[in-house]
């Protein structure tokens, strides 16, 4: 399944070398300049991640390389006990690799984390019950001493992107799920990341919630331009959100498939979610993606046709 013009995504063939010496060393360098680049700018750079906990020596991961380009939205999936949420947290310097490096626009891990390039959901909104919706927001942009007026303006700014300028000063116990979730999201996005990592935020929602606020992720994502990685056990969900699919195999998780989508932008989607999902293009990708599934229980490694980075 190939998609043109999507995000990170490479041809099979490879570089052509030409067959004059020169030209072909010129053209290896030029290459070299671009991979170069590539990995300096590029949102995440996962280069032969390893995980290995020692207690019970258990290999939570084994030579994983990813590029996630900025702005792209990449969702993360596998069955259980696969490593993702464990990948998600080693982009997040809250776990440490055994071995591999990990980059975040250039930078080592601990210091995106530092200078807040990245914002973090969890399946759990994680929000204070004694603070309300506007406190909760400004909660990271105060423990970096922001001034005051400068968090009132951006969570003014953030929750009238979402929708919730009316409850800024309730308290969580007040919202919906979903509209707790929205909060978690907006706050992720308080200090202005390029990067969002998401694990399972729309797990313990209802269906048409989660649908409702898959809509409003693309919608938000669009408009701040942020990077994008999703971990999430849904196949429906993972095709409509992202750019490109990771399937992942059994522990020792490993990348065994990378499925480009069938093309829909962010703004399309979130205003047209019900088209998309029951477009031909979509059902075509979750049948990619499940059949990836499938074929990665006791395979690895490279398929032909398909990226794998």
């Amino acid at each position: 399944m190939t998609v043109e013009g999507r995000p990170g995504v490479t041809t099979a063939e490879g570089p052509q070398v030409s067959g004059d010496g020169q030209a072909g060393a010129a053209e290896q360098d030029s290459l070299s300049d671009t991979t170069a680049t590539a990995e300096r700018t590029a949102a995440v750079q996962l280069t032969g991640v390893d995980k290995v906990y020692t207690a019970g020596s258990v290999t939570a991961l084994s030579a994983v390389s990813l590029t996630v380009a900025p702005r792209e939205f990449v969702s993360l999936i596998g069955p259980s006990g696969c490593g993702k949420s464990t990948l998600l947290r080693i982009i997040a310097d809250l776990e440490q690799p055994t071995g591999g490096t990990v980059t975040v626009h250039g930078k080592t891990a601990r210091q995106a984390r530092i200078d807040q390039d990245y914002g973090i959901a969890f399946q759990q909104s994680g929000l204070l019950d004694w603070r309300t919706v506007q406190a909760n927001v400004e909660l990271p942009l105060e423990l970096h001493k922001v001034p005051k007026n400068e968090r009132r303006s951006r969570s003014a700014e953030l929750l009238e992107m979402a929708g919730l300028t009316d409850f800024a000063k309730r308290y969580p116990a007040e919202l919906s799920g979903g509209m707790q979730q929205r909060v978690a999201i907006v706050r992720a996005l308080a200090p202005k990341p390029s990067l969002l990592l998401m694990d399972e935020p729309f797990g313990a929602l209802d269906e048409m919630t989660r649908e409702r606020m898959q809509g409003e992720l693309l919608r938000i994502a669009g408009e701040t331009e942020a990077a994008v990685v999703f971990v999430t056990h849904s196949i429906p969900e993972a095709v409509f959100l992202s750019d490109r699919v990771v399937v992942m195999s059994p522990r020792p998780g490993r990348i065994t498939e990378i499925v480009p989508t069938g093309g829909w932008g962010r703004r399309d989607a979130a205003e047209a979610g019900d088209e998309v999902r029951s477009s031909p293009a979509f059902f075509a990708a979750v049948a990619a993606v499940r059949a990836a599934l499938r074929d990665g229980h006791g395979g690895s490694g490279a398929v032909a046709g398909r990226e794998l980075r």
